[in-house]
């Protein structure tokens, strides 16, 4: 017994001394780098959510921006026109048209949204795709240096055309893989439907009726050739990041 005792304590080399250190050093690594890594996607979750929050409180604001109402420039009485000369009608009617005007002029939004912090944003209509439930601000395209910040607030305009204008309205979007931003983008199909309404209030319907991936360095989506129509293209990435999905919708007339 004392002689295997003695052949067993032998086997305990420096090297596997060493080897163990080892084991023990990259496990406890290997746990760090874990509570790391969980610390690091808990943080962009709650930055994501944030970021929504701050997405949803513009889309809020323009929204109610957009439904004003004309409610201060009464109509002329009849009673009132016919003690009028020709010449009286004509000025009444001039001035009431440049009162009107610039009274529509007020009430349509400017789109220019400050958050909490004092960040300035430019937005240009909203989107509204009611399938997949997503609804945000568009954003008005920003400086290249701007766009990745920006894109984490909302939807950008990428190129083209302002909403409900003809031309191809390009708009670019996050997948994160979740419900947020354009992550349900690479499920429509077909058919479905996108609502875009401008500053003005007015909201036009188009259908999809291309749906196709591309290299991220192909931009041939993003023409303006529409043949005096117009369009829309919802831009984003495939799940896996390595390709764009294009979504090309028409205006329904």
């Amino acid at each position: 017994m004392n002689q295997i005792l003695v052949t067993e304590k032998l086997y305990v080399t420096p090297e596997l001394k060493r080897k163990k250190k080892i084991y023990k050093v990259s496990f406890f690594l290997s746990i760090f780098a874990m509570i790391v890594l969980s610390c690091a996607y808990i943080y962009a979750e709650y930055d994501r959510y944030r970021q929504e929050s701050v997405s949803q409180d513009l889309l809020s604001k323009l929204i109610a921006e957009t439904m004003k109402k004309d409610t201060t420039i009464a109509p002329t009485e009849n009673a009132l026109i016919i003690s009028m000369t020709q010449e009286q009608i004509v000025e009444e009617n001039v001035s009431s048209n440049e009162a009107l005007q610039a009274e529509e002029k007020n009430t349509i939004s400017t789109g220019k949204f400050s958050d909490e912090h004092g960040t300035e944003y430019n937005a240009i209509g909203y989107i509204n795709i009611p399938k997949i439930e997503c609804k945000y601000p568009i954003i008005d395209r920003p400086s290249q240096e701007l766009m990745d910040k920006l894109l984490k607030v909302s939807v950008c305009k990428f190129w083209g055309s302002d909403p409900n204008e003809v031309g191809n309205l390009c708009i670019v979007g996050h997948n994160y893989k979740n419900s947020k931003f354009f992550s349900k983008v690479p499920s429509m199909v077909v058919g479905d439907t996108v609502e875009i309404t401008d500053l003005s209030g007015k909201t036009l319907k188009y259908e999809a009726y291309d749906i196709y991936t591309v290299d991220p360095s192909d931009t041939r989506c993003t023409s303006q050739l529409t043949q005096g129509r117009k369009e829309i293209t919802l831009i984003t990435c495939t799940n896996d990041t390595k390709q764009r999905v294009i979504v090309k919708c028409k205006e329904v007339v």
